[in-house]
């Protein structure tokens, strides 16, 4: 007679879940006799504090079946799903890990929620062998197989309970064990050893402490009670729902076989992450493991972050390599096993309104992966997250200003939750079309990788089509379009008719090239509306109305310029092309002869001269893109730039855009270069004192009238022009540095003289006298 193969269960949990594990066995498989073995906690694991029952029952040889098990215990459901509410912690504790007590009284009262769980059962000599092969991986110790079965186990049983939990709970388990034992790591290891002159010992234990201080842990538990917090904190500012285009983000979150998806947010406010986890919620989807800065790791912030998907990384660690290595490795962890990824290109908050030229550190990990073959392909999408007001928008003008940004912590994060109780409208977020990174640079090619530290063109490029995409999908908001508009009035308040008018032609123009908008356009061509958006603008300080006059006037308060400038900045990129062809064409139209290569060449000019604020194409593309601003304002601008005829061509826009887009920049620039002719060419420029400088400087123009607005005396433009002076060698002494100050400056007042002749087209336009 044939001898039944042995049966041992493995069972995840204590005295009383193996009691019911027991009466569920004798019912489910009558017949057989089980064998029991406790799977223990995962902290007992590293620490090699494993009973030896297992290790003994693999050493028999008879090659029992092995068949993890566990009991599920869930949550209720509420509204057709079952999830962790705020209520639970407050009563029970966690629904999912219930104490004795807890157990008991879920199982006499709401036994639907109490399953056994059956893992897919293999044989031992099965695992042997997956634990010997390792698929070319690990690196087997004899010593090591009770913990490969161990692991294998927990992980059919995660597969098991999915059905029951749901796709948003699939996080990784095992992390730092499966990178430890990694063959690549620890090579990797032996390698960083002989090359730093440290011992194997002390980089390892430099790498577990590394890898313990960046990994995520997540946990369902705090991911439930995240998503409930989050919905109160960002209600009490905000509208009840979060507008976006939940088919668009469904498609993204089912990606093909073998693709890694990585968002790519804007970042205007320290609700983004918390808005886009939010909404992955929503959709079923488990979050995104999110790189940010260690300084958001304070207590008790940090904790809860990185159980929800946030790893933490250092703000500098060129010269670690170990410290470098670690990161990598993880990130190698996250692009193999498929798991959603994410960081702002940014690097960090705008404090401007616009989007911020891209960093390419995470992104060139992630592109080193995929070429060494972790992922068939890694998606990128872009996301655009706009508000219609901002809570942080204060303390970037106070920044702006020449205030200190105040550090993270506990009192800035109460603070940041407080200033929420206002209105500030609507949340909008869109996604742009994702870059795969197969499509842009072909087959994975590991020959093409290297340190990720280092420049890398390819990289790049793929930077700044994310952020091309982010813009192209950035939507027009009503205060957005209303700040634009009121900056252009300056000092002057302005009657609801005045308001219709100025912001008519920009109607039209985003109409016609159909930009994308959070509300309907009609919204800014009719009074109630407009007046409704005013409002909102004033119950948080930004604009104030006069009502004691005939009739009601709208005007920005005076210490709010900067604030507008913020909301008018999120929109400026589909406006720059038009201001830069309205100044290249009166930059012809001052030329004698040969017209259209003034007019090329002046827009290259201006090109170089905004690439640190703007992004912009490659210069081919560029120019096409002139060319088609162009012609949909004056359809016939080749003929008459070839006649000469560049004013004429200049009249046909609408709306005129330079002085309202460019202005605020230029003075801030030409601020800065009568603070560099201040300057004893002899002596470095230090960046600090120099801002103040200029700061104190450009506070003058403003009494002076020799800057059209507060707006152009900003840390954030001043910073900007730091770097554009330091490319064109004006910071350093040496030959010629005073020569190359003079004529920078002599530039940029030759841009102001027409950015003051736009502004009278637009006065005459305003009068009747164009049309």
């Amino acid at each position: 007679m044939v001898q039944a193969q042995p049966q041992v269960f493995l069972v995840d949990g204590g005295s009383f879940d193996r009691g019911l594990i027991e009466a569920w066995i004798a019912k489910n498989h009558p017949g057989v006799t089980p064998e029991f073995i406790r799977i223990p906690p995962t902290r007992a694991w590293d620490a090699g504090r494993l009973r030896p029952e297992l290790a003994e029952r693999l050493a028999r040889g008879d090659d029992p079946i092995l068949t993890p098990i566990r009991v599920a215990w869930l949550p209720r459901q509420f509204e057709g799903e079952r999830a962790v509410r705020l209520y639970d912690l407050l009563t029970f504790g966690n629904p999912r890990a219930p104490g004795l007590i807890g157990k008991r009284w879920v199982l006499s009262r709401h036994p639907d929620r109490v399953r056994v769980v059956e893992g897919e059962p293999a044989t031992a000599s099965a695992l042997r062998t997956r634990w010997t092969s390792g698929g070319g991986d690990k690196d087997p110790d004899p010593a090591s197989l009770p913990l490969f079965v161990l692991r294998q186990a927990a992980l059919a049983l995660e597969r098991a309970e999915r059905p029951l939990r749901g796709a948003r709970y699939k996080v990784p388990r095992f992390v730092r064990q499966e990178i430890l034992r990694h063959r690549e790591f620890r090579s990797g290891l032996t390698t960083l050893s002989a090359s730093t002159g440290l011992s194997a010992e002390r980089v390892t234990r430099r790498a577990g402490y590394y890898l313990q201080e960046i990994a995520a842990r997540v946990s369902p538990y705090v991911i439930d009670l995240v998503h409930r917090l989050i919905r109160v904190v960002y209600r009490q500012g905000y509208g009840e729902e979060i507008v976006y285009d939940r088919a668009k983000l469904q498609a993204l979150l089912a990606p093909k076989h073998g693709q890694t998806v990585v968002f790519l947010p804007t970042h205007k406010s320290n609700l983004d992450h918390a808005i886009l986890q939010f909404l992955l919620y929503d959709n079923g989807s488990p979050p995104n493991h999110t790189a940010g800065g260690i300084n958001m790791n304070f207590f008790p912030v940090g904790p809860i972050f990185r159980r929800t998907g946030v790893f933490f990384i250092r703000r500098s660690f060129k010269d670690n390599p170990i410290y470098k290595f670690v990161l990598r490795q993880y990130v190698d962890f996250l692009v193999e096993k498929r798991f959603s990824m994410e960081w702002y290109i940014e690097g960090g908050r705008s404090r401007s309104g616009k989007l911020l030229p891209p960093r390419f550190g995470m992104l060139a990990y992630v592109v080193d992966a995929w070429r060494r073959g972790r992922a068939e392909d890694v998606l990128l999408v872009p996301v655009s997250i706009a508000y219609d007001q901002i809570s942080d928008v204060g303390d970037y003008s106070r920044e702006a200003r020449g205030g200190v940004k105040q550090k993270e912590g506990l009192g800035w994060f109460v603070k940041m939750i407080r200033s929420l109780k206002r209105s500030y409208g609507n949340i909008h977020v869109r996604f742009g079309e994702p870059v795969s990174l197969r499509g842009e640079l072909g087959a994975p090619d590991a020959s093409q990788g290297g340190d990720p530290e280092e420049k890398n063109l390819p990289v790049q490029k793929l930077a700044f089509e994310v952020c091309h995409r982010i813009n192209g999908v950035t939507p027009i908001t009503p205060n957005a379009a209303i700040c634009l508009a009121l900056l252009g009035a300056g000092e002057r308040a302005v009657s609801i008719d005045e308001l219709l008018y100025l912001l008519k032609n920009l109607v039209h123009y985003a109409r016609k090239r159909e930009l994308p908008s959070t509300t309907p356009l009609d919204d800014l061509e009719h009074a109630e509306r407009l007046t409704r958006h005013l409002r909102g603008l004033a119950e948080n300080g930004v604009v104030r109305c006069f009502d004691e006059g005939p009739e009601p006037v709208w005007g920005l308060v005076p210490d709010q310029f900067l604030t507008a400038a913020y909301y008018r900045n999120t929109i400026l990129h589909f406006f720059v092309s038009a201001s830069i062809a309205e100044l290249s064409l009166l930059h012809a139209a001052s030329m004698k002869s040969d017209w259209r290569h003034a007019f090329e060449d002046e827009s290259m000019r201006l090109r170089d001269l905004l690439k640190y604020e703007f992004f912009f194409a490659e210069k081919d593309a560029f120019k096409a893109e002139l060319a088609a601003e162009l012609t949909f304002h004056a359809p016939d601008w080749e003929e008459r730039l070839g006649q000469g005829e560049a004013d004429e061509v200049v009249r046909r826009f609408k709306p005129f855009s330079a002085h309202r887009i460019l202005r605020p920049f230029v003075d801030a620039w030409r601020t800065v270069a009568d603070a560099l002719l201040r300057h004893d060419e002899k002596v470095k420029v230090e960046s600090g004192p120099f801002i103040d400088q200029c700061l104190a400087l450009g506070r003058q123009y403003v009494l002076q009238k020799r800057v059209h607005s507060e707006e152009s005396v900003s840390k954030v433009l001043f910073d900007t022009a730091l770097k554009l002076a330091g490319n064109r060698k004006l910071l350093e002494p040496g030959e010629g540095v005073l020569e190359r100050r003079r004529a920078f400056a002599e530039q940029l007042k030759d841009v102001v003289r027409r950015l003051d002749a736009v502004e009278s087209l637009a006065a005459s336009r305003r009068a009747g006298l164009i049309d």
